[in-house]
């Protein structure tokens, strides 16, 4: 949209012009070489002037005043700010990589078109960073959880008034659809544990009987089983702590009782790795890389598809088709809201011919 039309729209400030749309009146206004337009979401008229000048005037006085008229806040500037503040807040390390992956990346990606100043990263720019992003053959969720953090650090920098208005006002972001996960049934899972590595077969078999992540099996203590009331608990370490920070006991299946109780006390870990040049005593954790690594040769073999985390999902999905509640399901696993436990609840094919097979003898029957 050009600038408006003066017979159509009235000045009312210094630079700021009002002007109706729809019904409703917009404000546009010329700032450092920038054309910035926003809805003041009001039908009078009179409102809409008032609210025009209170937007100009945001721009260039006080509190912005000193940092608008010197030097523009440089986006390098800002992210690393950002990036202290989420230090600051003590996020996990792996949430904490996140964002400095994805401001990192921001920098980088604005200095290809010559964006170095923090309002400058505005609606246009996100078209740019999800073409440059598709470009690179990057999945949408993962475009999608990027634009998500952007828009949290342009949020922060207007909250710490380094810009005054958001350049991202107006941004929507749809969630893409879950791509289908693979699922196993109930004899696919025996079916891997039969070929999998004996060294490896225990710490996927208590996968498959508990729900575990797997982060949550390697920083299994011996402290956190209780055989005799027959659970474990999952809970933080030290240096770890649970995906969503919260405390849960797990109770344990007869076969689960027997891998935990066929384990050494030795060490602290209750799943160890073997000994190698760097730990030759062992009794170190084991590693999520060569657990993978042989769950793929395993799969390999056998002819299915998945990974580590399908252990979960088969679990959740097998305790749904048994009828468990959902509320005790999420319990077990560590899921907050039903919204997330449905992401990972899967009717294998087998079971539901089954269910239809004994839904058209109930039927013949009656």
């Amino acid at each position: 949209m050009n600038n408006p039309n003066k017979s159509s729209s009235e000045l009312v400030g210094k630079a700021a012009r009002i002007y109706e749309r729809n019904g409703t009146w917009q404000v546009h206004i010329q700032f450092r070489g920038k054309q910035i337009r926003r809805s003041l979401k009001t039908s009078v008229k009179k409102e809409a002037r008032r609210l025009a000048l209170e937007f100009e005037q945001s721009l260039t006085q006080t509190p912005y005043h000193s940092n608008l008229t010197g030097k523009p806040k440089s986006l390098a500037v800002a992210v690393d700010e950002y990036l202290s503040h989420c230090e600051a807040r003590g996020l996990k390390p792996k949430t904490m990589a996140k964002y400095v992956s994805t401001t990192r990346r921001l920098v980088e990606i604005a200095g290809e078109i010559r964006v170095a100043e923090l309002i400058h990263v505005d609606l246009p720019f996100t078209d740019y960073y999800r073409k440059r992003r598709q470009q690179d053959g990057v999945v949408q969720r993962t475009i999608y959880n990027e634009l998500r953090s952007i828009r949290s650090f342009v949020l922060f920098a207007k909250t710490r008034r380094m810009i005054p208005y958001d350049p991202l006002e107006g941004l929507r972001l749809s969630k893409p659809k879950s791509r289908p996960q693979p699922c196993w049934s109930r004899d696919e899972v025996q079916v891997i544990l039969t070929a999998a590595s004996p060294r490896h077969r225990d710490v996927f078999e208590l996968l498959a009987e508990t729900g575990l992540r797997i982060g949550e099996l390697r920083w299994l203590t011996w402290a956190d089983v209780d055989l005799p009331n027959n659970r474990i608990h999952i809970q933080p370490k030290d240096d770890w702590t649970t995906k969503t920070g919260n405390i849960r006991s797990v109770p344990l299946s007869q076969r689960a009782r027997e891998v935990l109780g066929g384990q050494t006390r030795k060490f602290r870990w209750v799943f160890t790795a073997a000994p190698s040049w760097k730990y030759p005593d062992g009794g170190h954790q084991v590693s999520d890389r060569r657990l993978l690594e042989s769950l793929k040769r395993t799969l390999g073999k056998v002819g299915l598809d998945g990974h580590m985390h399908t252990f979960r999902h088969s679990f959740i999905s097998d305790s749904v088709v048994r009828g468990i509640p959902e509320a005790v399901i999420r319990s077990w696993v560590g899921h907050v809201d039903r919204e997330t436990l449905r992401h990972y609840t899967h009717i294998n094919d087998r079971d539901s011919q089954a269910a239809m097979k004994q839904k058209q003898e109930v039927s013949a029957a009656n």
